[in-house]
């Protein structure tokens, strides 16, 4: 029995998304680890992770913050083509991956402030 059509657009968005948050995660770690950035490394890194980003078929995503992923991920391919240092590079990359898991995080859960007060009346 043949996959329905659906079933393949999805397999092919999961193996995109998976293939995206690969690429992040290689690039976010070299930036990470390393003691010194420099252009030449980081566009050999760049290169390195394209190779395999570039196997799989792009797809639309449709969820905020797969879609804020993508755009990420295009930051970090358009760097390559800039004329910033390293240390630049490395300093706004890092600045946009926090901003990125602070949003996915505040989608997640949300702390309850002053939750004392909500059983105030009840006393």
């Amino acid at each position: 029995m043949a996959a329905s059509k659906k079933v393949i657009e999805n397999s092919n968005r999961l193996r995109y998304i998976r293939a995206l948050q690969r690429f992040q995660k290689s690039i976010l770690s070299y930036l990470s680890n390393s003691e010194e950035v420099t252009k030449e490394k980081y566009d050999k890194k760049i290169d390195n992770a394209l190779k395999l980003l570039k196997r799989v078929e792009p797809s639309q995503l449709y969820k905020g913050e797969l879609q804020d992923l993508e755009n990420y991920v295009k930051k970090m391919i358009d760097f390559k083509e800039s004329e910033l240092s390293g240390d630049e590079i490395k300093a706004d990359l890092l600045y946009s991956a926090n901003q990125l898991e602070k949003s996915k995080n505040s989608k997640k859960y949300k702390k309850d402030k002053h939750s004392r007060s909500k059983f105030e009346d009840w006393e």
